[in-house]
């Protein structure tokens, strides 16, 4: 079969990885009458989709390599502090991706790769909302506030910046801009370091790891086979089928297989044609009580620290670590998350943290995830978002559904295909 041919209709596909992105795309096949399974080596939600912020942020979607990163500098990069950390000793697998990272971070590539976002992003809700609509018992919250707050003017210049490059490029998004006082007023938990703001409108947010075991729960109801524990090793197309097999000698036959694996999605999608890199980007995240929980996410953007409110605590997330995914937490990281937020926020109790966690963003040196079929008809790629995994992740799903059972690509993956 030529790469130009697609392989019949399958009726039964397996998913592997049960992260929001893969038990998305299970979900929708499911809604078109696809018999699933979903495989995943540790369990539901165990990668990214756990720890993270939980913001659904169409409005501020954009490509992660951009001109700003450049003038964080060597030094910068490589101290234990910084947002964005790249360990002094690099393999050759990093390297490849920060020499392709660092190609990608100009204004005019940073345009390109954003119009490819924007299609997605105008459609992101509407893959939440066909869940909640299908029975999926998640909330997705209205963020009421959505602030991101500066100490100074000066800080603030730099997102107004973007928003108006956000807006050139042709993507709508409504904001305020803020006094100090006025975002004091508007989120009381801001100290009186905050000298400015800007709050967001129509953003949303989840508790991520509440969603997405609510999605797996609907899968499963659905009748998905789940397989936690199930580490799949090998992946062989066989012509009229796909054989799985894992780690534990179990061997199965598919029609076709989503690799939905996050940071490990080369592993086994190299040997099908896909040859970008995909990086972990490692995230922290802890949480804390405070006097008054806000009543949306608050973000500050200089020191890269997102917050988000879980019921009566605060998640509190940071960091952008270029590391070996399999690395064990680094208290470092933790610590210097907790310490650019201690002067931000009023009656947090910072050194009382619970649930810390490291999680690993699948990114990749454009900026761009990796959506579609490979070089083989009946194997497809869904990963490499960055940070934008949870926000995209259902409309991913929904997309790469209906690519699957009609064998044609959406124009909204066109910029996505695994093979580019």
């Amino acid at each position: 079969m030529s790469a130009t041919e697609s392989a019949p209709s399958p009726q039964r596909v397996a998913v592997i990885g049960a992260g929001m992105v893969g038990l998305a795309t299970a979900w929708f096949l499911q809604e078109r009458g696809i018999q699933v399974a979903v495989l995943d080596r540790t369990g539901v939600a165990a990668g990214a989709s756990w720890g993270n912020a939980g913001w659904l942020t169409p409005g501020i979607t954009t490509p992660l390599p951009e001109p700003a990163v450049l003038r964080y500098g060597l030094r910068a990069v490589l101290s234990p502090s910084s947002p964005v950390y790249v360990p002094p000793r690099a393999d050759a697998r990093l390297l490849r991706f920060l020499a392709g990272f660092t190609r990608h971070s100009t204004a005019a590539k940073w345009r390109t790769a954003m119009q490819a976002y924007i299609p997605m992003n105008r459609r992101a809700f509407e893959a939440f909302d066909a869940l909640t609509a299908g029975g999926v018992d998640a909330t997705t919250h209205e963020a009421k506030s959505f602030l991101a707050a500066y100490r100074t003017e000066a800080e603030r210049a730099v997102l107004l910046d973007e928003l108006a490059h956000i807006h050139s490029a042709g993507q709508e998004i409504e904001f305020d801009v803020l006094t100090g006082a006025e975002a004091r007023e508007v989120e009381p938990s801001l100290s009186d370091g905050i000298g400015a703001a800007i709050r967001l409108h129509g953003q949303r947010f989840i508790n991520p790891g509440e969603y997405v075991h609510a999605l797996a729960e609907s899968v499963r109801a659905r009748g998905a086979a789940l397989e936690i524990g199930a580490e799949v090793v090998t992946v062989h197309d066989e012509g009229a089928g796909v054989r799985l097999v894992t780690s534990a000698g179990a061997d199965e036959r598919y029609d076709a297989v989503v690799l939905a694996t996050g940071t490990w999605l080369g592993d086994l999608a190299q040997r099908f044609g896909v040859r970008t890199v995909v990086q972990a980007g490692r995230g922290y995240s802890f949480s804390i009580q405070l006097e008054h929980v806000p009543a949306g996410p608050v973000y500050f953007p200089a020191q890269r620290v997102a917050c988000t409110p879980l019921g009566d605590r605060l998640r509190v997330a940071g960091m952008m670590e270029f590391r070996n995914a399999e690395a064990p937490l680094d208290r470092r990281r933790v610590l210097a998350i907790a310490e650019a937020a201690r002067p931000l926020l009023r009656g947090a109790d910072l050194d009382a943290r619970a649930d810390e966690w490291v999680g690993s963003r699948p990114c990749t040196p454009d900026g761009l995830p990796l959506i579609g079929r490979t070089r083989s008809p009946r194997v497809f790629a869904a990963g490499g978002h960055g940070m934008w995994g949870i926000t995209l992740g259902p409309l991913t799903g929904k997309l790469l559904a209906e690519q699957i059972t009609t064998g044609r690509q959406p124009a909204e993956l066109h910029p996505f295909d695994p093979l580019r």
